[in-house]
């Protein structure tokens, strides 16, 4: 079952699911990572193997940008853009454990991803959106940290919404571990000469977040 949300796209995971559970209370799973790091492809590998009642959530930035929100360079567009992402981010959150469909969200990235991005101090980070690094670590179950490739691991732009460069990228993934590493289940996949070991052990990680009725 699809679900097209602001024209992304938010969907199940294909494989039937013999659970006789009609309603499940979701919990939400962050798989975050810098630019690169291969968010996109786990998800993709991990749609085939879990149940139904696994939903994937796409991110955020992409349907931002994806939809044509300008994307300057000034500090205020930037703050523009991450307030954007913040808010489509928790009403997807919001929308899929309001439907009771789904046991596991799996959020390509979370609310704390745009502190990354952030142009402004820490402090007004959490002014701007009311809240505070506790409340928002309450909110996911775990976080799952891909970390980014180097230009010689294989980091890319095939992605046309990735600008970064590799060394941008690799700033962008240190700043995201120092944001998500006190998390109680933060866990950090290093990047590898093999994707396929990389992306093996991060499924491995998501599978034991999957709910008992559902494994």
């Amino acid at each position: 079952m699809n679900e097209n949300i602001m024209g992304g796209e938010a969907r199940s995971c294909e494989s039937p699911c013999l659970c006789c559970e009609e309603k499940h209370e979701c919990d939400l799973v962050v798989i975050t990572g810098g630019p690169g790091a291969g968010k996109t492809a786990v998800l993709e590998s991990v749609k085939k193997v879990l149940c139904e009642h696994i939903a994937i959530l796409p991110e955020a930035a992409g349907i931002v940008f994806g939809g044509g929100f300008w994307r300057l360079e000034s500090t205020s567009a930037k703050i523009a853009s991450q307030k954007a992402i913040f808010h489509v981010q928790r009403e997807m959150e919001s929308l899929v454990k309001g439907e009771k469909k789904w046991g596991l969200g799996l959020c390509d990235r979370g609310t704390l991803d745009g502190l990354a991005y952030w142009k402004d101090t820490n402090e007004s980070f959490w002014k701007t959106f009311d809240t505070d690094i506790n409340s928002e670590f309450d909110n996911y179950k775990a976080v799952i940290h891909l970390r980014s490739p180097s230009l010689n691991h294989g980091y890319n732009h095939e992605n046309p919404i990735r600008i970064e460069s590799a060394d941008e990228a690799a700033r962008i993934d240190e700043r995201i571990k120092e944001i998500w590493q006190d998390h109680p289940k933060y866990y950090e996949v290093p990047s590898s000469d093999s994707f396929l070991e990389k992306m093996n052990k991060a499924v491995s990680l998501i599978k034991q977040e999957v709910p008992d009725c559902c494994k």
